[in-house]
């Protein structure tokens, strides 16, 4: 590249890093074309080891600090409608010793089913009532998650307890209680709201 080609280009690289920065130091193409960056500067950016691609139409400043959750962030990124639940919820909200093989989302029944070459993930396909109960948005990296509540994910895992485990749940009470945080009022709302109120009161009475 000639000197004149990099002093053109240069005003284009200030602008996508000023973008970049905007959005936490990620972006998705879509959003990055939204921003008035060039295809081809992103790329050329991407060549020079100035961006790193984190998957398929997501990338991320190289210089950015290590990211402390990489799969969440770029499910996050790129499934801007998924939240985070069951196993993925509870150890967000460190209320489970298990790890997440795979990273647990919800979506709207009706919706189009995700497609990501990685992570792995798990989905979820929840009425609009469960979906909608409960969410949370937090910063993760850079990037806004949503993240079902503490209760909310309890409340999921009752009635998802065939594909976690009950000894998962149970154990996720627990660890709920020991936290110090209960609140029964929004644990009895969400259980009600997934419709496994009769099967989780006896355990929560037990437990909490």
């Amino acid at each position: 590249m000639s000197a004149k080609t990099a002093e053109q280009d240069a005003p284009d690289v200030r602008k996508a890093i000023a973008a970049f920065r905007r959005h936490g130091g990620i972006l998705r193409m879509a959003n990055a074309l939204q921003a008035g960056v060039l295809r081809r500067t992103l790329y050329a950016m991407r060549d020079a080891g100035r961006v790193e691609a984190l998957a398929r139409g997501l990338y991320r400043l190289s210089d950015a600090p290590p990211l402390s959750r990489p799969d969440l962030v770029i499910v996050a990124a790129k499934v801007p409608h998924a939240v985070f639940c069951l196993v993925s919820a509870l150890a967000f909200h460190e209320m489970t010793t298990q790890i997440p093989h795979a990273v647990w989302i919800a979506v709207p029944r009706n919706s189009e089913p995700p497609r990501l070459d990685y992570p792995p993930i798990r989905t979820v396909r929840l009425s609009p009532a469960p979906y909608q109960a409960g969410i949370e948005s937090h910063p993760i990296d850079g990037v806004t998650a949503k993240v079902y509540s503490r209760e909310k994910t309890l409340a999921d895992c009752f009635k998802h307890r065939g594909e976690v485990g009950l000894d998962t749940v149970l154990e996720a009470v627990r660890m709920y209680k020991a936290q110090g945080r209960v609140d029964v009022d929004a644990l009895l709302r969400h259980t009600a709201v997934c419709r496994v109120a009769r099967v989780a009161r006896p355990y929560l009475e037990s437990l909490l």
